[in-house]
């Protein structure tokens, strides 16, 4: 490989270092604070100061200080920003789906799943620092999707198969026949059904036919399909236990960072 461009740019800086500020351009929640420190760690760069994650942050704040040479922070200033940026909005996009649930909605965002597994851990952590779960339920539970119920043969066998797993909360996905396979899943045990179609009627018809058979009781509903955060205005006036965001929340759009030379040192 040929000479890194920087080398020669920074020639005549050779031995000097250099304090920087990491600040924000916009209001939010700040994420992904680890992976900076990682990447500090691995480019020679000394962080002097960082806020933790999860924090609320606004303009101008000052989330970082670090130092190193002029290599190291021209390098930092490519990696450790797209860390945070990401992550925080994310973080940020999750906060605003909380505060507009209300309390008694459960907000859940499972579409980290979906991310390219060198980012999964970041995505899942900035869900988290937004306030919100990853999971649909706590652990340990089993989540049945329409594939796995489509290979085992239905809701019912699907359901039977894993009746003996002692102590699992069991969530099965419903696509099709809902109506149908919402009474089949409440009869065989299931303890949440997710509603994976999109469509905020299905939840009033799930939630009016398993009373009729009277068989809400324990039984949790819980909603998804390209749900949006503005949503949630209709949703959390609706017999649903817990909403699924997907895109809305891990494809929000970055909070901005910059990185300023503050002084020699």
């Amino acid at each position: 490989m040929g000479q890194d461009i920087r080398d020669l740019i920074f020639h005549h800086l050779k031995g000097k270092k250099y304090l920087a500020h990491i600040s924000a351009q916009g209001e939010g929640i700040l994420s992904g604070t680890r992976w900076l420190r990682k990447a500090c760690e691995r480019l020679g760069i000394g962080l002097k100061r960082c806020r933790k994650s999860g924090t609320r942050i606004k303009r101008g704040d000052v989330v970082a200080t670090i130092e190193g040479n002029a290599k190291q922070l021209a390098l930092g200033e490519e990696e450790l920003i797209g860390w945070i940026s990401k992550a925080s909005g994310i973080a940020t996009a999750a906060s605003v789906a909380q505060e507009a649930a209300g309390r008694n909605l459960k907000i859940v965002s499972g579409a980290w799943k979906k991310m390219p597994s060198p980012i999964k851990d970041l995505v899942r952590q900035a869900i988290v620092d937004g306030g919100i779960h990853y999971r649909i339920a706590e652990k340990p539970f089993v989540y049945l999707d329409k594939n796995y119920v489509r290979m085992l043969g239905g809701v019912s066998r699907t359901l039977r198969y894993v009746k003996d797993m002692k102590g699992q909360t069991l969530v099965i996905q419903l696509k099709q026949g809902l109506l149908r396979e919402a009474l089949l899943a409440a009869q065989e045990g299931a303890d949440i059904i997710m509603i994976d179609t999109g469509r905020k009627e299905d939840i009033e018809r799930v939630d009016s036919t398993l009373k009729a058979k009277g068989l809400r009781g324990h039984i949790k509903i819980a909603f998804g399909g390209n749900v949006r955060i503005n949503d949630l205005k209709d949703l959390k006036r609706m017999p649903v236990e817990i909403v699924d965001i997907g895109q809305a929340i891990v494809d929000a759009p970055l909070l901005d960072f910059r990185m300023d030379i503050v002084r020699k040192i």
